[in-house]
């Protein structure tokens, strides 16, 4: 038996809902300082007395980051390993963010969130490449959208961070918290293992054999001695040509433009979901009340999204998510009390989580072991374009009359569209090893 199959036929146990958690706390942390941001922009505005321009230069800035973070990190982890980035992103974005408190002017923090973005594009991609080669094919979508489900506790603690902090003290602060998780890249060098089709695919026989050998003892299965490897995809020199060839030419056009649509949408809704409130009239405590509740509202779609990935399949699912965060954006929009708002926002919050939650489990089945995490970071960086794109064109459309119905309108024909190149361009993975997809 092969190495690659000895990973897949281990049971589902311990060792692998401890790779969920420990890499789903550092998903938690990159998604808690996205958060902050949305939270501290509210205040921050006020204090430096920041126009529209430059609060949209602010969060942009940082998207710029993550695409060149996703795209290198991508290119890195197929080069270096999945562990190394993944612990070195971690530190790069926790330490820009405390630097962001003591950012003395406008070109000092975009400076700083730059560096952020950095970090925060180039983890995520290398994360769920890491964990998507540990999880046997019959729960891999499963565990995928579970992984992505910390993404909501990520922004759940940085509203709470915020309803708490910056109205007791300061902004300051807050940054200074979102800068301790840091320290947690000593427990992911202790904690987890590198990629074995890595491994495999360098040439690093040996350890790759050693450390699936650690890992069926563990898991309480027969621990083969002999070695036997198929190999997991060519070992050719990675390049950019090599999305664009063959078979692969339709997947990276379908996840580009998935990703460039609902990243446009996710962070142009909820990164200025908070200050499109204290436009609207309420208070910025009122705003993050809100949007804490919108938040809680996450946890149930991930639960959802992680049962029907499994029973319906990757593109129903997905595409489904996404056409009906589009029906719960335009009533949104059209909402004019708070009740209404409450209700709408946690659809929306309910369907586009666990939209993302699909897409997460989606990007890394579309490519063999030499180009997953490269391709997959290709996918996230065409995305924080769309995030660099879309406070742009929020802060120019909430100042216009009727700015917030428009806003809305806009994001409910980008996920329509988004829905549609699934249906039209998507081809279903459910229950198929990653081999047998990226060949």
């Amino acid at each position: 038996m092969d190495l690659i199959s000895r990973v897949q036929r281990l049971p589902v146990g311990k060792f692998h809902y401890t790779l969920l958690w420990v890499i789903g706390l550092g998903w938690m942390f990159d998604a808690m300082d996205t958060g902050l941001i949305s939270f501290i922009l509210a205040k921050m505005a006020e204090d430096w007395a920041m126009t529209p321009t430059e609060k949209g230069w602010v969060v942009s800035i940082g998207f710029v980051g993550m695409a060149i973070g996703a795209v290198c990190s991508g290119a890195l982890a197929d080069r270096i390993g999945r562990k190394a980035v993944f612990a070195s992103t971690l530190v790069i974005y926790s330490i820009a963010t405390a630097a962001c408190a003591f950012a003395p002017n406008l070109t000092w923090l975009l400076v700083f969130r730059f560096v952020v973005g950095l970090g925060l594009g180039g983890q995520l991609p290398v994360a769920v490449t890491l964990v998507s080669e540990y999880i046997p094919a019959h729960v891999r979508g499963r565990f995928i959208v579970l992984l992505e489900s910390f993404w909501g506790l990520g922004w759940l603690i940085a509203a709470l961070v915020s309803y708490f902090v910056i109205p007791s003290f300061d902004w300051h602060v807050a940054f200074l918290i979102g800068g301790l998780p840091a320290l947690y890249v000593f427990v992911i060098l202790k904690k987890v293992p590198e990629s074995v089709p890595y491994l495999i695919n360098r040439g690093r026989i040996e350890e790759a054999h050693a450390l699936v050998q650690k890992l069926e003892r563990q898991c309480g299965v027969e621990v083969i001695e002999t070695i036997e490897v198929k190999p997991v995809s060519s070992q050719n020199n990675i390049s950019f040509r090599q999305l664009w060839t063959g078979g692969f030419a339709r997947r990276s056009l379908m996840l580009w433009l998935i990703w460039f649509g609902i990243v446009y949408s996710y962070y142009g809704i909820f990164t200025w979901l908070p200050s499109l409130l204290v436009k609207e009239g309420y208070t910025i405590v009122q705003s993050f009340e809100y949007v804490l509740v919108m938040i809680l509202a996450q946890l149930p779609g991930y639960i959802v999204a992680a049962w029907l990935v499994e029973k319906l399949g990757r593109k129903p699912t997905l595409a489904g998510f996404i056409a009906m965060c589009a029906v719960a954006a335009y009533f949104f929009g059209q909402s004019t009390t708070v009740g209404m708002i409450m209700f709408w926002g946690c659809l929306m919050s309910f369907f586009n989580l666990g939209a993302w939650g699909v897409l997460y489990t989606y990007t890394p089945e579309q490519y063999p072991t030499n180009i997953r995490a490269f391709g997959s970071g290709w996918a996230a960086a065409i995305g924080r374009i769309g995030g660099i794109v879309a406070p742009l064109v929020v802060t120019h459309m909430m100042v216009a009359e009727n700015g917030f119905s428009h806003v809305f309108m806009m994001f409910t024909a980008v996920l329509l569209a988004v829905a549609a190149v699934i249906i039209v361009l998507g081809e279903e993975t459910k229950g198929k090893t990653l081999e047998s997809i990226g060949m």
